[in-house]
């Protein structure tokens, strides 16, 4: 078939994306563009992140990834992602290669993968709200002359990083928008991990856009966390005709993202991100409280959660749903992450400018726009094959 006959009924754009799409196939098992990606805290989920890419490097077309929505993404494989720079403020950390500041203390995320050199000295990033007075020592903070977000926007531009990956510490508000804005001043696309409102905001969305730049975000879910398996517990209870009372989702951990959010000051973005994450998909109000519950320092990596649902069936009876998860917590997003980076490169590839809609729903839980994860999924898949703008 020819493309003059494939296009007829097409729009200009949907025809530069058919042709972008058919040749990026062709090519993307001989794809050599690398995606330069930075990365501003290099914690446990920065760890997971990069182990991932190293660990799934040599992985064949046909496999099977758990987590990953496929090997071969929009034509990228995941080990088309390369570090390029690393910003943090833990003094044991800044000047070390990347590859062995993913080991220092505080970070204890599960090895399960040997990380060469990779030729990236962690600087200095902006501190500003992202250490809580009482995580300066955890986080090896000996205070500094404040890095403006001009410097970051610097090393960006000299790395031509193409996307700044946030993992900055819950409650960092003032810090994820310097970074943001030094994405902006940089021409880099953000990806924010984190319960600070940047994609979702109408005013940071637009400025983005203004840009030229894409942005995703906020609050980056897990493979199978305690957020995506309330939503789907809560959709089949509301799909099931059952009348939800009152739930809540009570979340324990050991890591220093949970010791760091035992300041509830530092919580307000995050438990809102988690429960509209979650009451979204009810259609009438709800009793619900969800968020972090405890710090257990033996606890270490491991995350464990309790879901409670009351509802009323048939006949007004009772019904009570209960559940527990036990997951490593930092590995559990480092999948769902890859794909969001990979999607992001085939926005800027495009041009497409502002929130990303489609990945943003399915992996955060604080998008622009809230809809069930099917629907999102789906929303990728026709965003990967061109047939969604964003």
């Amino acid at each position: 078939m020819h493309l003059t006959s494939l296009h007829k009924g097409l729009s200009p754009i949907a025809v530069i994306t058919l042709i972008y799409t058919i040749t990026r196939a062709v090519l993307s098992e001989k794809n050599t563009v690398d995606i330069n990606v930075a990365i501003a805290g290099v914690g446990n989920c920065a760890s997971a992140l990069i182990q991932g890419v190293e660990y799934y490097k040599d992985v064949e077309k046909d496999s099977k990834v758990p987590g990953l929505m496929h090997v071969y993404l929009g034509g990228y494989h995941i080990r088309d992602i390369r570090f390029v720079a690393a910003f943090e403020v833990n003094h044991n950390k800044i000047g070390k290669d990347l590859s062995d500041a993913i080991w220092t203390k505080p970070n204890i995320c599960a090895k399960f993968a040997d990380v060469p050199k990779l030729g990236v000295e962690v600087v200095r990033g902006p501190a500003l709200d992202g250490v809580a007075s009482h995580m300066k020592e955890a986080f090896g903070y000996r205070g500094f002359e404040e890095v403006d977000s001009s410097d970051v926007a610097r090393v960006l531009d000299e790395v031509n990083a193409d996307m700044l990956v946030n993992f900055l510490p819950v409650g960092s508000h003032n810090a994820t928008l310097a970074y943001a804005q030094a994405c902006l001043d940089a021409g880099c696309a953000l990806v924010n991990c984190i319960p600070e409102f940047v994609a979702s905001d109408e005013k940071w969305g637009r400025k983005f856009k203004d840009k030229g730049l894409p942005v995703a975000g906020d609050d980056i879910k897990s493979q199978l966390g305690a957020t995506i398996l309330h939503r789907n517990l809560v959709r089949l209870c509301v799909d099931r005709g059952i009348e939800i009372e009152e739930t809540y989702q009570l979340n324990l951990g050991g890591n220093t993202d949970f010791l760091n959010m035992t300041v509830e000051d530092r919580l307000k973005t995050k438990r809102i991100s988690k429960t509209e994450a979650v009451t979204s998909l009810v259609p009438y109000d709800v009793p619900t409280r969800i968020g972090p519950s405890d710090y257990v320092p033996f606890l270490k990596d491991k995350k464990i959660c309790y879901l409670f649902i009351k509802g009323k069936k048939f006949g007004n009876q009772p019904v009570t749903l209960k559940a527990k998860l036990e997951v490593e917590d930092s590995p559990n997003s480092a999948g769902v992450t890859i794909d969001v980076v990979r999607a992001m490169k085939l926005a800027k590839d495009r041009g497409i400018a502002g929130p990303l809609v489609s990945i943003s729903s399915y992996a955060f839980k604080h998008p622009p726009i809230q809809v069930p994860d099917d629907i999102a999924r789906r929303w990728v898949e026709d965003f990967i094959a061109g047939r969604r703008e964003k």
